[in-house]
């Protein structure tokens, strides 16, 4: 899924909010990946995007400090995550590490204080034309923010099946993390509509190319054979 406002799109196909955070950072995802919240502006806007807050809403108190706790939180859960990974790929039980002391340590340590600060509170109100509408009791600070992020954080990796459908893009140059809850568990790319069709085109182009150098019987090079790509 994609959303955002103005002339950027934010990608939110991962299936995690703070898995979403992580694709951000210039370590988060796609070939030739820069960090995505240069600034408070960014920031806001993908605030909005990720419904964190309602449309509209005023981040009035929004600043550089609140761009910087977003982005430690991001670094934290990035090395959570590829720790969960690292385990998986070595066949070491998760429940059996204790990380304390290490950085990774550090990294739960910091996740599980944001979490415990309590998030905005959600109201439903009358609009225009009288349909309810998503509104919050307060003005959103940032540490209730940061809340939403930890604590969904926290839920992915206490979470056995969510931990087990944890992945990372196959896709050349992608690393992004994202759930991979299709059947049989068989999906390799974060979105089929963006790695999953850069490696297939990719695949037709070289299958093609060898096509082409592979000489007939009468000496010509001969044509790509038909495929399904």
């Amino acid at each position: 899924m994609a959303a955002g406002r103005g002339a950027y799109v934010w990608r939110f196909d991962s299936g995690r909010i703070c898995l979403d955070l992580v694709a951000t950072g210039p370590a988060g995802g796609t070939p030739r990946a820069r960090e995505q919240l240069e600034g408070p502006a960014r920031l806001a806007d993908w605030l909005t995007a990720a419904r964190l807050v309602p449309p509209d809403t005023e981040l009035t108190a929004l600043d550089a400090t609140w761009l910087t706790r977003f982005r430690e939180l991001r670094a934290d859960v990035e090395r959570l995550m590829a720790t969960q990974l690292a385990l998986r790929e070595a066949s070491v039980d998760p429940d059996s590490v204790q990380p304390s002391g290490t950085d990774d340590g550090y990294a739960l340590e910091r996740v599980n204080s944001l979490a415990a600060h309590a998030p905005p509170g959600p109201r439903a109100v009358r609009g225009e034309g009288g349909a309810l509408v998503r509104t919050l009791s307060a003005a959103p600070d940032c540490a209730g923010l940061l809340a939403v992020v930890a604590r969904d954080a926290v839920d992915l990796l206490t979470d056995p099946v969510a931990r087990a459908a944890l992945r990372r893009c196959a896709g050349d140059a992608c690393h992004r993390l994202y759930l991979d809850t299709s059947r049989g568990g068989r999906r390799r790319w974060c979105s089929g509509e963006v790695c999953g069709n850069r490696e297939r085109v990719a695949r037709h182009r070289r299958r093609t190319a060898a096509g082409e150098a592979v000489p007939t019987a009468g000496g010509a090079p001969s044509g790509p054979a038909a495929e399904e790509i």
